[in-house]
């Protein structure tokens, strides 16, 4: 699927400590429903634990968002994403090159990279990435010793490059208007969505909010 940047609108991250006894895939179609334009199968516990359930929920999640045309992107596992068809990967610092990532996935896959610095952001654009995720833009649960990089941070990034980046980390209803401004094409949104009692009707909030803001 060719990316464009509207596709970082509403970024929908998947974490199953969020989902309590929902089914991940009932939740990434409720997201969808409700406006998601891209969503990210991060399962930090299976990619250790549990590979072969890793690559079956990444087969599940990339049929369901290929049947809604949104894109289906796999973290930091670059084998796991060929063999699901997905989308792309998204890296962090400390996985696969994007330059190693896009010679396994071709050419037209989509390569997102994480960056909390200037340095990191500029350096992630010249291997090729097609986004960047900037983060932790406010304080978030869903990561350990992640740095809060703040609004300010993030519009230093998003000056120094010329690929669309994304906010992450602690956003939702509350926060979002304070991205306005800051050149970010999207939001990556983890325990809003997946922690919400109603998925479908906080996606909508947080599409409409994202539209009127980015």
């Amino acid at each position: 699927m060719r990316f464009c940047r509207e596709h970082l609108t509403l970024y929908a991250v998947t974490d199953r400590a969020c989902l309590g006894a929902r089914p991940l895939t009932d939740a990434v179609e409720a997201s969808i429903r409700g406006g998601v334009t891209m969503v990210q199968l991060r399962e930090k516990s299976l990619e250790v634990t549990d590979r072969g359930l890793f690559l079956s929920e990444a087969e599940e999640l990339a049929r369901i968002c290929h049947k809604h045309g949104v894109p289906f992107i796999v973290n930091d596992d670059v084998k796991v994403a060929f063999e699901s068809r997905a989308d792309g990967v998204h890296l962090g610092q400390d996985d696969t090159d994007a330059k190693e990532a896009r010679r396994i996935l071709g050419n037209d896959a989509i390569i997102g990279v994480t960056a909390r610095s200037v340095d990191e952001a500029v350096a992630a654009e010249a291997a090729g990435a097609d986004y960047i995720g900037v983060g932790a833009v406010f304080g978030t649960a869903t990561k350990m010793n992640t740095r809060h990089i703040g609004v300010d941070g993030l519009r230093a990034i998003t000056s120094a490059v010329r690929v669309p980046a994304v906010a992450i980390g602690g956003v939702n209803l509350s926060n979002i208007n304070e991205l306005s401004g800051s050149g970010a094409s999207g939001v990556a949104v983890v325990s809003a969505i997946f922690g919400a009692s109603d998925i479908e009707s906080e996606c909508r909030e947080l599409r409409r909010a994202a539209g009127g803001i980015l």
